[in-house]
């Protein structure tokens, strides 16, 4: 008898589709793995593979980037036609949004004008019934000559009967879209001349058709992938070709893209019937979300609310959290002390090395616990494409890319995660752009030095600090994003020259978000990922920060002997160097920025903490502190450079010690200027 293993046979599928429908949780649902979803477009850009074992076949499912046509003109597009074209896919699945069915077609025409074998997966059923929207699929299937199934991969609905028939060995086609009579019969010349070179590989209407179009980086792919010259013999022939039609590459092109757009929305409006409520429900938010006053007016309400909601929540988990590791802190040192360890390495491991990692736990994991969760919940509603659209005026004008405000909004979360969310951003300038300027919104590490500082001195006593804190904390917010535009602008005519490049930025339909995958997916994917991140540096960096404060030369610390040495300089742009000292040793963390100073102006050999801001306000004004130093280090602590977790992501993205080293200068000369600007207004006045 034979095993069961050596009957299995193995396919590959290729999950296509737009932006935004579904095709991640598809695979999710499919394969059991956690590729990253979101209700906006760009979510996936690299291909995702996943395994699965259904009825004796041993399945491969390789989940392409998100796009809207295969005529590439951006680098998801050219990544899927690659794949579809010329990686060899037994299945081709083109995964459809129900509620934007019309907008979908035109990829499932191009893919059955490119693959044997295409099968329609018309996805979030549950939600088009919920609109009001009814579709057809019987007819469907007929008008488009493949097979349709409805899904609801979210309930994982449907999927089964659609893997049922993946799995066979059946091949259909499809009813592949014609186009003009000019054009038909330009292709169908180009075509004879292809065929025996395309030896059943690649199908040569596509190719000729990408050849009339002007497409020659898909020809060179094909030529390189069936060993052949293609271009070299046909190039006259296609030239002789649009010469007699009195046409251009471009014109072709859009008379195939038009003649696409048309055929899809025929089809559309034979099979779906379309309730006008959704649409003027989500109209009507949109004059809200987009307009060109209100929008802002909401998107800066927005983002007030969501920070009080962060600081206030994360004030009661970080003392709960600080008590609990703070208390372990004190059993370690008891550990340490029975088994005899010498004071010295008790000082170092436990009120050094621990402490801090305990310090950047208990201050870092509230925040970005409330955080992104509620990141992950406009995204999941719908809302990011709406801010990327509101800001994309002031980024094109910078010479830079709408997505980056994407970025942006990632990067008040933790800078790290803004800048390894920048590969959503398809031109590489406007990519390096995007990453070198994250740093200039503040994230939650540094929330803590501009509330104290805003708490302490710019604030009146009273009923009015419940007011005037927020208002000053979002100024701080919207002179942060004004200071990104205004660094994306100089990028752009300096080290990254270039002009903006055009994108399809989809406005999703708002949906009811996924409450409990928001919490588990913005805890495992950004959290905890940072979190990790962030704790391999800050232990190694209590050890430091321990020595800097303990070794002695000459009677003085080396943490009082480095602010000296620093004090000149740190006087011109507003501080003091203890000040600046602290933000140096506070590279692996901003958390401990303000611990430092308390440490250095208390002459401790450990880090500490003042129970209440009106006695750390006397001890910094017995240090010489006043309004002046105040909004310096506020302002510094937006402005400076890097933390090392958002280096190495730097460096990880680009891949490039120049663009990382920019990145982290960049930021310090922006914040070394205001300072001494603000510094000279204050002296003077």
């Amino acid at each position: 008898m034979k095993n069961k293993n050596t009957e299995r046979r193995s396919i590959t599928i290729a999950l296509a589709g737009n932006p935004n429908v579904g095709k991640s949780t598809l695979f999710n649902s499919l394969t059991g793995m956690r590729q990253h979803t979101g209700n906006w477009s760009g979510k996936t850009v690299d291909c995702a593979h996943g395994n699965l074992a259904f009825c004796d076949t041993q399945v491969e499912i390789v989940d392409l980037p998100g796009c809207y046509s295969l005529i590439s003109h951006s680098g998801e597009e050219e990544v899927a036609r690659d794949f579809i074209c010329f990686g060899n896919p037994d299945k081709t699945v083109v995964v459809c949004d129900a509620a934007c069915l019309q907008k979908n077609l035109n990829l499932v025409l191009q893919c059955i004008e490119i693959s044997p074998d295409v099968i329609v997966c018309v996805n979030m059923m549950d939600e088009a019934k919920r609109r009001g929207i009814e579709i057809d699929l019987k007819l469907l299937s007929s008008e488009l000559g493949v097979p349709v199934y409805g899904t609801c991969a979210r309930k994982k609905r449907g999927i089964f009967e659609m893997m049922s028939r993946i799995v066979t060995n059946e091949t259909l086609s499809g009813k592949i879209p014609q186009y003009s009579e000019d054009i038909e019969k330009a292709i169908l010349i180009i075509q004879k001349k292809t065929e025996s070179d395309c030896m059943g590989r690649i199908s040569p209407r596509w190719l000729a058709i990408k050849m009339l179009s002007g497409e020659w980086d898909a020809v060179e792919h094909a030529e390189t992938l069936l060993g052949v010259k293609i271009a070299y013999d046909i190039k006259e022939t296609v030239e002789k070709v649009l010469k007699e039609l009195s046409m251009d590459e471009s014109t072709v092109r859009d008379l195939i893209a038009s003649s696409l757009l048309k055929r899809a929305k025929e089809i559309a409006s034979r099979v779906s019937d379309v309730n006008a409520k959704r649409s003027a429900t989500d109209s009507r938010l949109d004059r809200i979300f987009c307009g060109r006053v209100l929008g802002f007016v909401t998107m800066l309400a927005m983002i007030a609310l969501i920070f009080f909601i962060t600081l206030v929540g994360a004030n009661y988990i970080s003392t709960l959290l600080g008590n609990l590791l703070f208390g372990i802190e004190e059993k370690l040192d008891l550990l340490f002390r029975q088994i005899g360890a010498p004071e010295k390495i008790i000082s170092a491991v436990v009120h050094g090395m621990y402490r801090v990692l305990a310090w950047v736990v208990s201050v870092m994991l509230p925040p970005m616990a409330i955080f992104f969760p509620l990141f992950t919940l406009l995204e999941d509603f719908g809302y990011l494409p709406r801010v990327a659209f509101n800001l994309d005026r002031g980024f094109k004008k910078c010479s830079a890319c709408g997505k980056q405000a994407l970025c942006m909004c990632m990067g008040f979360g933790c800078n790290a995660v803004g800048v390894s969310g920048a590969k959503i951003i398809d031109s590489k300038r406007e990519r390096l752009i995007a990453i070198l300027t994250n740093v200039f919104v503040p994230c939650n590490g540094r929330f803590p030095t501009i509330i104290a500082m805003i708490t302490m001195f710019l604030v009146p006593v009273g009923v009015l600090s419940y007011v005037c804190g927020p208002v000053i904390f979002v100024a701080v917010i919207c002179l942060s994003v004004s200071a990104t535009l205004f660094a994306s602008f100089l990028l752009s005519k300096t080290f990254l020259r270039g002009t903006p490049s055009s994108f399809s930025l989809e406005l999703p339909p708002y949906r009811l978000p996924d409450f409990g995958g928001v919490i588990v997916r913005s805890l495992f994917s950004r959290t905890l990922f940072v979190l990790m991140r962030a704790v391999v540096v800050a232990a190694p960096a209590g050890l430091v920060i321990w020595a800097f404060a303990n070794i002695q030369v000459g009677n003085v610390s080396l943490l009082s002997a480095c602010s000296d040495f620093l004090d000149p300089f740190a006087k011109i742009i507003g501080l003091d160097g203890t000040i600046l000292f602290a933000f140096i040793l506070g590279l692996p963390a901003n958390e401990i920025v303000i611990p430092i100073i308390i440490m250095a102006y208390t002459g401790g050999n450990v880090l500490v903490e003042f129970e209440s801001y009106s006695a750390l306000k006397d001890l910094f004004v017995a240090n010489g502190w006043g309004m002046s130093t105040a909004v310096c280090t506020m302002l510094f602590s937006v402005f400076h450079f890097p933390c090392s977790t958002t280096l190495i992501t730097m460096y990880k993205e680009t891949r490039s010690i120049r663009y990382t080293l920019l990145g982290f200068i960049l930021p310090c000369v922006f914040g070394i200027a205001i300072c001494s600007v603000s510094n000279l207004f204050f002296s003077l006045f």
